[in-house]
């Protein structure tokens, strides 16, 4: 929630190809021996080590304007102590204010996209804050301030710390003491048991699979083995999962980590958080490792759980990606040009493009590991 969110513009990264031993399904010979959190070693430079800087100081004028003042009215309605300071984020769906509430800092969030969509996500994610209260999940959240579902507006305490990654997916592999952490956090919430009724189940399987089908992302070989998968895993217990389990949506503090931004969160097929982690850390084979050895640590079952997650995830990203790069290319290069002769045009296009390649590797080393785990069956 506090970090500023890349979705439609990739970091730059050179080409890598996997390395063996980084895929999703193991090799029996290296199945063995799981550790308690990813292997120590010399740390880099940490991903986001700096405090994340504000986008500036509030300002009201113009047109814009006019949607922040909406936007603070529509928080001071439900706490009117808040004092805005500062724009944190704004973006075409949500705009995310720095303010004070007496001598604590709280960030307040509100939706400026009241498509059904969206509001659906931003109510259940004030649903996950107000069920906190009631029920301590065994991990650190921001505590809520004040939320209005019908308004789309809420309002969390500001927690100290940074973020683990400030990208969505990180250019360099991060430090392993803090993906060691995140992944600690996850693994907490994963096992945790809400009461029943706190949470639904916010992916609907077949369906997501027979939309990717349709939709050409998926071959017709995908669905079978999916749904082979799927049918033999239908009686497996959920896991509740936090749904958005990205390393910027994980802020380090110095009492632990903290996880931001719960508008995913519910009962998923096992597994669900640790494939999003794996599908982001593609320059973090060592991590990437550990994850599929956790993942696949209860049996069968929860691999192939892991399995139809991570194919999903994977094709979720790359549809994500690939709408980015035609969004770019449509803005590089005007209607009726060629796109020579202007200066940087096909280089920013280039950074997604290679991302992209990778999460298509990526998609074909899961695709390999959901046949195998096929031929087991």
């Amino acid at each position: 929630m506090y970090a500023a969110s890349s979705a439609a513009t990739a970091p730059p990264r050179p080409y890598r190809p996997q390395p063996t031993g980084s895929g999703p399904y193991l090799d029996p010979a290296h199945s063995s021996g799981m550790a308690a959190g990813p292997p120590g070693g010399r740390l880099r430079r940490p991903q986001g080590a700096a405090p994340q800087p504000l986008s500036g100081r509030l300002d009201l004028s113009g047109p814009q304007g006019a949607q922040l003042r909406a936007a603070v009215a529509s928080v001071q309605r439900i706490c009117p102590e808040f004092n805005p300071v500062q724009v944190l984020r704004r973006g075409g769906k949500s705009v995310l204010l720095v303010g004070t509430t007496g001598r604590t800092t709280a960030v307040a969030k509100c939706l400026l996209d009241h498509s059904p969509a969206w509001v659906e996500r931003f109510r259940h994610e004030i649903a996950a804050y107000r069920a906190f209260v009631r029920h301590r999940p065994p991990v650190r959240v921001p505590r809520l301030v004040a939320a209005d579902p019908d308004a789309c507006t809420l309002v969390v305490e500001r927690m100290p710390g940074r973020v683990a990654a400030v990208q969505r997916h990180p250019t360099d592999g991060p430090p392993r003491a803090d993906v060691r952490a995140a992944l600690g956090a996850i693994c907490r919430i994963n096992l945790w048991r809400p009461p029943a009724g706190m949470f639904d189940a916010p992916l609907d399987y077949a369906n997501r699979i027979g939309r990717y089908h349709d939709l050409g992302l998926l071959t017709d070989r995908d669905l079978g083995d999916l749904q082979k998968l799927m049918h033999g895993i239908a009686h497996s217990p959920g896991q509740f999962c936090h749904g958005d389990a990205l390393l910027n949506n994980v802020l380090l503090s110095p009492a632990g980590p903290v996880l931001l931004d719960w508008e995913h969160a519910g009962w998923y097929l096992p597994g669900y958080d640790l494939a999003t982690l794996w599908s982001v850390l593609g320059d973090a084979p060592v991590a990437r490792r550990q994850i599929s050895q956790l993942a696949q640590a209860a049996g069968p079952a929860a691999r192939d759980s892991f399995l139809v997650n991570l194919m999903l995830v994977l094709t979720r990203e790359i549809r994500r990606y690939e709408t980015a790069v035609q969004r770019t290319m449509r803005e590089e290069v005007p209607p009726g040009s060629t796109g020579q002769g202007q200066p940087g045009a096909p280089a920013a296009g280039e950074e997604q493009r290679l991302l992209l390649r990778r999460l298509h590797d990526d998609a074909q080393m899961a695709r390999r590991a959901v046949r195998a785990a096929v031929g087991t069956r």
